[in-house]
């Protein structure tokens, strides 16, 4: 991802996050402190989805929309901020090799978990995928509904 794809970024949040999208300053923020993590997926020229990613702490998930101003020394979790494809990109593989990309670079950084938060139904999704939810006070940033989940790295 680069700074030039974040107008995209931000339509495609839009789009496929409805309520739940952020600001582009979010994800700008999320680019320079952390552009390891950070992918743009491109279709045919275009940008069809993205992935943003970052150390941090275990039980307390960044607030949406909140800015973090710097990635914490002592993280103990990979986060998961979040993944958006559009219709075109998805059945195509490109979310599996998503969740690939994060276990091995948690994995790589010595993580022994990535976490998320799942808003919207999305946590059905995630369990499928591995994840498991962490019984916690509900976070009014993310509306009812929402779940934190982690799931343990692959060794």
């Amino acid at each position: 991802m680069s700074a030039g794809d974040l107008a995209a970024v931000s339509a495609i949040s839009d789009a496929v996050h409805g309520c739940f999208t952020e600001p582009v300053a979010v994800y700008a923020e999320r680019l320079a402190l952390y552009p390891a993590g950070c992918l743009a997926l491109e279709q045919r020229g275009e940008v069809a989805g993205y992935l943003i990613t970052h150390p941090w702490y275990r039980d307390a998930p960044p607030k949406l929309g909140a800015m973090l101003c710097a990635i914490p020394a002592r993280a103990d979790s990979y986060y998961l901020h979040d993944i958006a494809l559009l219709p075109a990109a998805r059945g195509t593989g490109a979310a599996r090799a998503a969740l690939d990309f994060v276990m091995v670079r948690a994995r790589a950084l010595g993580f022994s978990d990535i976490a998320l938060m799942a808003v919207g139904g999305a946590d059905l999704y995630w369990a499928a995928q591995g994840f498991d939810t962490v019984p916690r006070e509900a976070d009014p940033s993310y509306g009812a509904g929402a779940h934190l989940m982690r799931m343990p790295v692959a060794i």
